[in-house]
């Protein structure tokens, strides 16, 4: 068996960043940049009013003083002249400051009466003033690799970015395996379960960024297998649950070597999640053969998978971002294996699960972190320092 970190290791060895595709951008939500996006313009593009209020010249602004209104700014309707002493312009926010202003008064700071305003008392040092390129400049770059939020959107279309490049998603074929195994929505016999995995790895992988698709169940003989693996020969990355371990119904590993598998390791020293297997396809793709034990699966999914795929779409290498957080309870000393276990943090500290079964879907549920025991990590008090996976 080898390590979780010589396991990511050797995935990451398999793994190489997809080619780019120029999209849209009200289709660019959620996939990578890949290419840097470079401003066409400054953002204000001219010296802009922060307030409703006067644009006024700084020399004129004394309390009591009387200046002449000569005109009006509105966004999109500027003034086209220019303010000299004693004079001013009623302007609105987002309006251009016409030439010769370099000053806001807000309206609540004046008295007006006819064409004329009188400056008040109540004057603060804000000269309420956005000026040019006070946002981003033309020629400032958005940088790659970056998943595109919608904050990000918005700054791209200010930009006058209408396209940008980003890294094709990656296609996953995710391939359920065994008898036992019937789709949500059919009837089981009494020795049979419903396929869950496929479905949570699914969702997972379409959060981060991944084109998913689920293949038909594969049933436990070869004929089956190999009937399922000709189905993803277009995928890049295959993953297979179940059928991965040593037992007489257990055929992933042997088929898959005789489709011109190049195994690239099997078994890791983790819990859950020991029988795992990886390997480059005949075809080039990608293949990881995950446990079939629901919480062995999608803790692998979390663990392998996700970087796999941010790897794929050149976010880069690395493994599942940690965080420490204090115990909150005592546990007891780590077995020889690396322990993933489920847990919940709340109020700044994090509580184990006393169930840690692989089988247990409703304690993965009520999880929202990953408490990692290195092997034969001694016993732990409470408000020891853990290391820690978000879920």
């Amino acid at each position: 068996m080898i390590s979780v970190a010589e396991a990511l290791a050797h995935l990451f060895d398999l793994a190489t960043p997809l080619e780019t595709e120029v999209v849209p951008l009200k289709q660019a939500n959620g996939r990578v940049l890949a290419k840097d996006a470079i401003a066409c313009r400054d953002q204000p593009p001219f010296s802009a009013s922060a307030m409703d209020g006067y644009a006024v010249r700084n020399a004129d602004v004394k309390t009591g003083v009387t200046l002449t209104m000569i005109g009006e700014s509105a966004a999109g309707h500027r003034f086209d002249g220019a303010i000299r002493p004693g004079e001013c312009i009623r302007i609105f926010t987002g309006a251009p400051l016409p030439e010769g202003a370099d000053r806001i008064i807000i309206q609540e700071d004046v008295t007006a009466e006819g064409d004329q305003i009188t400056i008040g008392d109540s004057l603060d040092s804000n000269p309420y003033v956005r000026a040019k390129g006070f946002d981003f400049k033309d020629g400032e770059a958005v940088a790659a690799p970056k998943t595109l939020r919608p904050s990000d959107i918005a700054l791209l279309a200010a930009m006058n970015i209408s396209e940008v490049t980003v890294t094709r998603k990656p296609k996953v074929a995710i391939l359920s395996t065994g008898d036992e195994l019937v789709m949500p929505g059919e009837t089981p016999s009494e020795d049979q379960i419903i396929a869950s995995n496929s479905f949570g790895l699914y969702a997972m992988l379409k959060d981060i960024g991944a084109e998913p698709r689920l293949l038909p169940i594969a049933r436990d003989n070869e004929a089956s297998l190999k009937t399922a693996f000709s189905l993803a020969n277009d995928a890049d990355l295959l993953v297979t649950i179940g059928g991965a371990s040593v037992g007489d119904h257990d055929l992933v590993g042997d088929v898959a070597a005789d489709l011109g598998m190049e195994r690239s390791f099997y078994k890791i020293a983790m819990r859950p999640g020991k029988p795992l297997m990886a390997g480059r396809l005949a075809n080039g793709a990608m293949m990881i053969g995950l446990p079939g034990n629901p919480v062995s699966a999608m803790v692998c999914g979390k663990i392998f998978l996700e970087p796999v795929v941010r790897t794929m779409l050149g976010l880069g290498k690395a493994p599942a971002p940690e965080f420490t957080a204090p115990l909150a309870q005592d546990v007891k000393a780590n077995g020889p294996r690396e322990h993933y276990m489920r847990a919940s943090l709340e109020n700044r500290s994090v509580t184990i699960f006393d169930r840690q079964d692989s089988a247990l879907l409703s304690v993965l549920a009520d999880a929202n972190t990953l408490v990692i025991r290195p092997p034969n990590d001694p016993a732990r008090k409470a408000g020891e320092l853990m290391r820690c996976v978000a879920l």
